[in-house]
């Protein structure tokens, strides 16, 4: 059985229905319907200003939708519309059982804050008291992010950008999430980092299973990324499916001039 099939045989993580929102008079996105099942990866591409940035923002709660559901089957209470749900409620999820991946690492990390402790206040956000073990599960992820243990000390404001995202992406997946938003991951990073942090971040996604939604201009990073693919132009959905077939063998004549403008580069 492909690994396609085994993934629409999950049950539904993330269903979403009718999502909208506009800003005055300006459409940020419009009528937008998808689900994502356990460790699926779906991709958003469209270039700037295509309504990807605000959709990922009402998905994770960071922005509330005109109108329309997201439903999440959360551990203990089952699928809940998230729209309903009390602000507490959302900071509990987002610390334990989502991760947010940001462009700009340090709007994701507390910067003056030890790697170390970037990655343990997740684990104590969720009850964890023992400092040896949250050390020790901090240390183990700095590890897996390929940051040398004689940092685990150093405030990531001494970091690189490479290093500050990979120590985000640690900070995020410390608690083992079952979904993830990621917006613009490899964005800013120059093309060698960009190759070592998207092999990083596929070893972990698919290792732990973790479904993931990642908002992106660059076609290469859901090329390699993502299982399937939706393509956004005006804050509209314009066409989606599997990422190979999308990307080979494009419809939408917007698509086929974003397939056709990374060719020529």
């Amino acid at each position: 059985m492909s690994a396609v099939r085994k993934l629409q045989q999950r049950p539904v993580l993330l269903e979403v229905s009718g999502v909208s929102k506009s800003y005055g008079g300006q459409v940020g996105c419009l009528d937008v319907s998808f689900s994502i099942r356990p460790g699926e990866v779906l991709g958003i591409v469209g270039e700037s200003g295509s309504g990807k940035s605000t959709l990922l923002a009402c998905l994770s709660g960071r922005l509330q939708p005109d109108t329309g559901s997201i439903i999440y089957d959360m551990k203990d209470r089952g699928p809940v519309d998230m729209l309903l749900l009390s602000e507490p409620e959302r900071r509990r999820l987002a610390r334990t059982d989502w991760g947010i991946v940001h462009q700009n690492p340090r709007d994701g990390l507390r910067m003056d804050v030890s790697a170390g402790g970037n990655v343990g206040e997740r684990p104590m956000a969720i009850g964890a008291r023992h400092y040896g073990n949250i050390r020790a599960e901090a240390q183990d992820w700095l590890q897996k992010v390929e940051i040398d243990l004689t940092r685990t000390d150093d405030k990531p404001r001494t970091f690189s950008g490479g290093m500050q995202q990979r120590l985000q992406i640690a900070r995020n997946l410390v608690t083992k999430p079952r979904l993830v938003f990621m917006d613009e991951p490899t964005g800013g990073l120059d093309v060698s980092v960009q190759a070592r942090l998207l092999d990083l971040l596929r070893g972990l996604v698919r290792e732990l299973g973790i479904a993931a939604i990642i908002v992106t201009h660059d076609l290469a990073v859901v090329r390699l990324l993502a299982d399937r693919l939706m393509v956004m132009q005006r804050g509209r959905v314009i066409e989606e499916g599997l990422t190979d077939q999308v990307l080979d063998d494009p419809h939408h004549p917007y698509t086929q001039l974003l397939v056709s403008s990374i060719l020529q580069v």
